[in-house]
This record gives structure tokens, sequence and C-alpha cells, in this order.
């Protein structure tokens, strides 16, 4: 079995751990004995509510699986199931109106529409996907599709095609100097991009 180390009441898995205290620590201004000790407060506080939760749903499904054992051989009453649902307090009435705020929910989250991914961080190819499917991928777009065709050795293998990604790239470099050109050059030279002081910097 693995050893655990423990943090405070935690015990903590040596990888999830050394991911914290290499990766994840440096530079956020958090240092590891702060996030543990703020997550023993979190399970401390919420695993009680949790553990009441999962009790509660396990007494609504009792409740419903001897309801429909009960009903089986009978026609189904939409308003007899609602009453009963509503008895063992599984639907409860509908209340006032009501509004919830939110607070230091960064812009990208907050006002722009998307689909929002969990993801394991230590796959970087679901993380690809993610990221992906909140801002779009052009380039996976072009890869998975007929949009590149299937010749010239371009073909959709199981693995990474080289040729095929060569294809792409270009295909998505044409694209950006037709939709954002450059002034005075073009996205097929470019080498890299960045962000510095708000502008766009292109190498």
């Amino acid at each position: 079995m693995q050893d655990y180390i423990p943090r405070g009441s935690l015990r903590i898995a040596p990888v999830l751990d050394d991911l914290l205290v290499s990766r994840i620590a440096p530079g956020s201004g958090i240092t590891p004995d702060q996030f543990w000790s703020s997550l023993e407060s979190l399970v401390a506080e919420f695993a009680p509510r949790l553990r009441e939760a999962l009790k509660q749903r396990d007494e609504f499904q009792a409740s419903i699986d001897n309801w429909h054992h009960g009903h089986a051989e009978k026609k189904f009453d939409p308003a007899a199931y609602r009453a009963f649902l509503e008895k063992i307090n599984y639907l409860v009435p509908e209340g006032p109106d009501f509004s919830v705020a939110t607070e230091n929910v960064c812009d990208e989250i907050a006002h722009t529409a998307g689909p929002q991914l969990v993801v394991p961080v230590n796959n970087a190819r679901y993380a690809l996907n993610a990221a992906n499917a909140r801002w779009g991928s052009l380039y996976d777009a072009l890869y998975g599709t007929d949009a590149i065709p299937d010749t010239d050795h371009c073909e959709r293998t199981a693995t990474y095609n080289p040729a095929r990604g060569a294809k792409v790239i270009a295909f998505a470099r044409a694209f950006l100097d037709e939709a954002a050109p450059l002034a005075d050059a073009s996205h097929s030279d470019a080498t890299a991009y960045s962000v510095s002081k708000g502008t766009l910097a292109i190498t």
C-alpha cells in the first residue's frame, strides 16, 4: 500500500504532494503548508455535510425504488408519483424569486459563454481538449476533419502524422493572413506569439 504523507489531519499521496510543492505552489504566493491547512479546514467543515447529503440521497433512492417496485404492475400515474415525491420531500414547493451574486470571477468565465470542463491537470491531452472546447481550436478542427484531404501522405492515422500536421499549420497560417493580416509580414513567417504590455507581439 502506498505510504501517505501526513498534512495535519489529512493524508496526502506523495505524487500529489510533490506536484503541489514542486510545480503548483512556487510563484503563487501560497506555501504548501498554507494550502494543506486551508484544505484541512474545508474538509473539516464540509465532510460532515457531504456525508449527511449522501445519507439523504440513499434514503431518497431507497424510497423511490420501493415505490416503483410497489407500483410495477400498475399503470404509471404521474400525479400520484409527483404526490409521493412531494410527500418524501424529494420535490419541495417552489420558493420566491432570488438572485445569486459572485465576486472575483475572471471575466472569461463570468461574461463569456462557453463550455466549462474539469480535467486532470496531469493529462496534457485532456487539458488541451478542455481549452479547445472553451475557445475552439482551428488546428484541432483541421487535423481531425476532411478539411485537410487524406492524400499526399496526409492520412489521419492512429498516431500523429507530421505531414498532415504541416498541412494543418500551413492552412491555419494562410487563414490568419486572410482573417488577421499583419502590416508588413506573414503569419507563415512567425516563430512566436506573446503579449507585451497588453499588446500582441509577433516574432
